[in-house]
Parts: structure tokens; sequence; C-alpha cells
């Protein structure tokens, strides 16, 4: 069990965020996390990563209990992929992607210090994995945002996490640079033996390799399940509130206004 979170609620100047989140996830699984905005699905993420610490309940990750494991060992294990780390690299305009890429051994914004051969070899196999061989030596704020999201997918593969969280990957890509990333994404969890959390409020974006889905709403665990017996018509209706027709095409789904 990678997850395991018990009766968990985080509650910031008196008021809760996040209440009695009981909630497992195993390794291998990949799981969909889906929630309109303000639902609570960024809080949950720093829990998960010992960014924040419950007011209440239990938290284990990698069979490991918070408060009984120093946290910064375990976030070793954590590839965190986030727009937030975009604005931080704006600070380093001249770093390429491949140093980008490079950065993530050592979790750093930005290549500080000298990487191994081995490292080198490393990165550049993921470059090479992740289709942008052509463009490692372009400066990471010359990149599409779409290309700068792959390079930021590499940057967490670096550390060989155990599991990696996508948090919204594909908010403000075109439709052409959505559909290149989500494959990316596919071919990633094809590849690579890591879990999965891919969080979004867009259910276009939940391929068919996301067998497990949590809905959050109002900072409160909506429903949780297989994928397919979640995004139905009736149970999407009553999470929004609001009449939903969904169709599925493909192993995809889509919603339109009921």
């Amino acid at each position: 069990m990678l997850i395991e979170m018990k009766n968990v609620s985080y509650i910031k100047e008196g008021q809760p965020l996040l209440t009695d989140i009981d909630w497992s996830v195993k390794e291998g699984e990949h799981w969909a996390i889906l929630g309109l905005n303000g639902a609570g699905k960024t809080t949950l993420l720093q829990l998960v990563c010992g960014y924040l610490y419950p007011s209440k309940g239990t938290i284990r990750l990698f069979g490991k209990t918070f408060g009984n494991y120093p946290l910064g060992l375990l976030r070793k294990q954590i590839g965190w992929v986030s727009t937030s780390f975009m604005d931080k690299l704006k600070h380093h305009p001249h770093a390429t992607a491949a140093e980008v890429v490079l950065s993530g051994a050592y979790g750093s914004i930005g290549l500080h210090e000298d990487p191994s051969q081995e490292e080198i070899t490393q990165a550049l196999g993921i470059v090479e994995a992740l289709g942008l061989d052509k463009i490692r030596a372009h400066t990471f704020a010359s990149l599409s945002q779409g290309e700068q999201q792959r390079v930021l997918i590499g940057r967490a593969l670096m550390a060989r996490p155990r599991l990696l969280i996508l948090d919204e990957p594909c908010a403000g890509l075109d439709f052409l640079a959505k559909a290149s990333l989500l494959r990316t994404i596919e071919q990633l969890a094809a590849e690579r033996r890591t879990t999965v959390l891919y969080v979004t409020h867009q259910l276009d974006e939940i391929l068919p390799m996301f067998q497990r889905t949590l809905l959050v709403r109002d900072g409160k665990i909506f429903s949780q399940g297989a994928t397919r017996a979640l995004l139905t018509s009736a149970t999407l209706s009553a999470f929004c509130g609001t009449p939903l027709n969904v169709h599925e095409r493909n192993g995809r789904f889509f919603l339109e206004l009921g």
C-alpha cells in the first residue's frame, strides 16, 4: 500500500479544508482525482507529500506513519509536477531543457553542481523517452507550455519516484499540446514502474490507464472506486449538482449538459 489515509481532516484558521478522508492507493494503481475548482484537491496532495500535517487522523506513505519517520526521506520517492514550478524557473532563464531534467536528481530549481556521467546518461534517456531530444539544448523559457510540461515530467522522473503526481498538467494547453501530453503520460505509465496520481477538473483528460477515480467535493470524498462505475451520468450529475449526460468512447469520457 503506497498511501493510506484514515479519518484525515485538515483545518486552517478554524475552517475545515478537508474532512474525514479515508483513501488508500496500492502500488501500481493509477488514480484520477477529479473535482471542481476549490474542491480541496491540492490540499489533499500537500497532505500526501507531507507539506501539510493532518489536524486529525493518520497518514501512512510507503508503509511509514507520519510523525514516526522523516518526511524528507519520504518526499524523495515522490515526483510532483505542477505549473507552479514554471514560475520558479523564470529565475533561471538560461537553463536548458536537459539541465532542468538533470536538476531533478538533486531536487533543486536549476542545476547548481556538476552532474555525474551516470546522471547525464539517465537524463538523456529520459529526454529521448519523452520526445524532447530535438529541444534538449533549448532554454526552458523558449519552449512552448506543452514542451515545458514534458520537461518537468522528465525532471520528476530523475529521482526514480515510486509515486508520480501530475497536478492539472494540461492547464492552459491548446488542444494539440494537450493531446500530445496525454499521449506522453500514457506511454510513461506503460513503460515505467511508477504509480500515477492525475489531478484534474476536466473529464476528457481521464485516460483508460486510470482504472480508479477519486471524486472530491467541498473538502470531502464524494465517491471513489472503479472509474467506469463512477463516471456515469447519474453519479456525475449528483456530484456536480446539475443534470449531465456522460458518454464513453474508446475508454475516454465526455460530458454535456443534460
